[in-house]
């Protein structure tokens, strides 16, 4: 089983940055995806980033350019560096650890995103 948790979610002004970190707790051997989703009211939620083990990236055209997504393999945390917000970005942001095994399909308990025009 895996825990995750999401903190660095706030309130920011258009055209400042945020960095949300996810820490993983459990055994995360059989986990060969990492990634970032966003659900905003009234829409389905997205997928925002994604890292492979291999360090492959994956963007969703909206934030290409301007978020980027780490990891830091030694202390166990996603990482996501929010640059040049727009409103459109305010959503509640989840972590998403995903695995070769049937039940490797993990998230956090998300983190609010809120960027004020």
């Amino acid at each position: 089983q895996v825990q995750l948790v999401e903190s660095g979610g706030g309130l920011v002004q258009a055209g400042g940055s945020l960095r949300l970190s996810c820490a993983a707790s459990g055994s995360i051997f059989s986990i060969n995806v990492m990634g970032w989703y966003r659900q905003a009211p009234g829409k389905q939620r997205e997928m925002v980033a994604r890292i492979t083990s291999g360090d492959d990236t994956d963007y969703a055209d909206s934030v290409k350019g301007r978020f980027a997504i780490s990891r830091d393999n030694a202390k166990r945390t996603l990482y996501l560096q929010m640059n040049n917000l727009k409103s459109e970005d305010t959503a509640v942001y989840y972590c998403n650890f995903f695995g070769w095994r049937s039940t490797d399909n993990y998230w956090g308990q998300g983190t609010q995103v809120t960027v004020s025009s």
